[in-house]
């Protein structure tokens, strides 16, 4: 058998187009014109059938224009005419913005699928603020699905600019864009009256529309995010406001506003912020462990910057307990610093606190709820099902701190505090963390423990012996407390996290190593894991979305004095593996930290 070599050349097809070309433009060997507005195009049947299906069926042996030698083509312009046939004699597609409508047209009446293909890429890559609408017509004028929703989801994100600077390409844009915008989790910047405003606008602009339509587009509205002083008035602005659907929607936004203490447990899509992300807020810390500050400081973990919230905490708290529930952000107890003006001399005075305090970031504003029934300070909180949590803690009496085994709990759907089952003993400076609807509580410091002055307890060995190991576990249903195996290190003022199945216990005050260790409730067993790169406390901690931990500032001892830290470490609890993620602005100790969507 005769062996042989078979060889491909690359310029063949590239010469090959390049021939059909030059035929054309000296209009030889065509055998069919096609006619355009006028304009006439000599081309080849077979270049044309072999590029496009719709030449393909028309060429068949069925049709009366098989044989014809000239074809009307009264759809086209001879613009879009002219650019598809470039194309398919030479590989090269002409577009720009101005020219795409046409070269869409000729391309989808002519199913020239890869000339489509082409200007979906083009547009995708284009998109911004200037063409976003105009591009998000054009795709779904021609059925460009992945364009049309990349030229959403643009129009959502840059709608700020939108609103501000280009409300009339708003105006034009197409009804499935409209309602997919309007749709989105996510607009930045754009309070939602903005929103409703726009879509009554464009109804006047593109009116009259059908009862159904404009009933889709409004309900897509978020009127729960309107406040009440505006809500009340718009079912008079406009008549498509006056439909029974939207009225019961703005009844139900209504009835949101009047929920009081329940609102964070009966949210709704029509309640949820435009946000997709939380952000981490860092409340109650300072550069001092003595003076700390109102700002809350926000820390986004997508781009790992901090910014100054329009957050200000209405008292300056210490040692306090936060949480966030529904989308509204809690701050219970902890100690009032005050600055005191007393014969003519500043003191600072601290105070235990009972108070609650409730933030709205649809509104930002604060609220004072319900107080607690107790008055704590280094205790803990955590939130399962519909209530919050406060366990254990401290209260000062005649200059003496007394621990508390007390636990009670906020019923929001009632907006009362109740008590229920207390620990085995007195606590404080302890960490809880929830696990399948279930609380652990580790360490801390038990019983009544004197008196004292100063911010912080003094470091030494008598104090360091006292601090507990024990590890507490409380059933949702039985409601009772139990012991479970404690802890290979005695612990005060440290950190509790849950994450993928396990507990997580991270360094507090008086620890002369690093080490961090992971609870198994399965096994009901503690295991060393890697500790962290530098010790500290004080420190501000919250788990992730992914299970990761992240941990944000404290003090450390550095040549015997103690240090204030800048250092933001991520905790990756799947490798167990350390590394610093970014810088606070300022050194910042005493932070809680909570995750929280915020409006832009």
């Amino acid at each position: 058998m005769d062996t042989y070599s078979l060889l491909y050349s690359s310029s063949h097809r590239t010469e090959l187009l390049s021939g059909l070309q030059r035929l054309r433009a000296q209009k030889k060997m065509c055998d069919v014109v096609l006619e355009a507005g006028g304009v006439s195009f000599p081309c080849h049947r077979a270049l044309l059938a072999s590029s496009s299906d719709y030449f393909w069926a028309l060429f068949g042996e069925a049709t009366a224009e098989r044989l014809a030698s000239s074809i009307n083509l009264p759809a086209l312009t001879p613009e879009g005419l002219e650019t598809i046939l470039d194309f398919l004699y030479s590989g090269w597609l002409s577009i720009s913005p101005p020219t795409l409508p046409v070269v869409l047209e000729a391309a989808r009446y002519l199913q020239v699928e890869i000339a489509l293909s082409i200007c979906e890429r083009f547009m995708s890559d284009d998109l911004r603020a200037e063409n976003c609408c105009y591009y998000a017509n054009l795709a779904e004028r021609f059925t460009l699905l992945n364009t049309l929703e990349a030229a959403n989801q643009t129009i959502a994100m840059e709608m700020k600019v939108l609103v501000e600077k280009r409300r009339d390409d708003l105006l034009e844009l197409n009804f499935q864009s409209l309602m997919a915008v309007l749709d989105a989790d996510e607009i930045p910047g754009v309070k939602e009256l903005e929103l409703v405003k726009l879509a009554l606008d464009w109804l006047d602009e593109n009116g009259p529309v059908p009862l159904l339509k404009s009933n889709l587009l409004l309900s897509r509205l978020r009127f729960g995010l309107v406040a009440l002083s505006d809500l009340t008035n718009l079912s008079h602005v406009h008549k498509a406001m006056a439909t029974p659907l939207i009225r019961s929607l703005l009844t139900r936004a209504l009835e949101y506003h009047r929920l009081g203490s329940a609102q964070p447990i009966t949210q709704t899509k029509q309640s949820t912020l435009r946000e997709s992300a939380n952000r981490v807020l860092l409340l109650g810390g300072g550069s001092s462990a003595d003076w700390p500050e109102q700002q809350v400081l926000v820390f986004d973990p997508r781009s790992r910057k901090f910014s100054s919230s329009g957050c200000v905490l209405p008292v300056r708290l210490r040692h306090l307990c936060v949480c966030s529930v529904g989308g509204f952000l809690f701050t219970i107890g902890g100690e009032e610093v005050q600055k005191v003006d007393k014969d003519d001399k500043m003191s600072v005075t601290v105070a235990t606190s009972n108070h609650v305090w409730r933030y709205d970031p649809r509104f930002d504003r604060w609220e004072q709820v319900e107080s607690m029934l107790e008055k704590r300070a280094q205790f803990t909180c955590c939130v399962i099902e519909d209530a919050i949590y406060a366990i254990g803690g401290r209260h000062t009496q005649s200059d003496t701190h007394i621990s508390t085994a007390s636990v009670e709990y906020y019923d929001m759907a009632t907006g009362l505090w109740r008590r229920t089952a207390a620990m085995p003993q007195p606590l404080h400076g302890h960490a809880s963390a929830v696990l399948d609807i279930s609380i652990y509580v580790s360490g801390g410091r038990p019983g009544h423990q004197g008196s004292f002055h100063g911010s912080d307890y003094v470091d030494n060995q008598h104090e360091n012996t006292e601090i507990s190991r024990e590890f507490l576990f409380w059933d949702l249903k039985g409601r009772v407390w139990e012991k479970r195996a404690p802890m290979s290190v005695a612990r005060f003022s440290h950190r509790l996290a849950s994450a993928h199945g396990f507990i997580y216990a991270l360094l507090g005050m008086y620890e002369p190593f690093c080490d961090i260790e992971r609870y198994d409730p399965q096994s009901d067993h503690w295991m060393r894991l890697k500790p962290l790169i530098t010790g500290s406390f004080n420190y501000g901690m919250v788990p992730m979305a992914s299970g990761n931990l992240m941990v944000f500032g404290g003090r450390r001892w550095s040549d015997g004095q103690e240090v204030v830290v800048r250092s933001v470490l991520e905790y990756d609890t799947k490798k167990d593996h350390w590394k610093e993620v970014s810088q606070l602005p300022r050194p910042l100790t005493g932070i809680e930290c909570t995750l929280l969507p915020l409006p832009d």
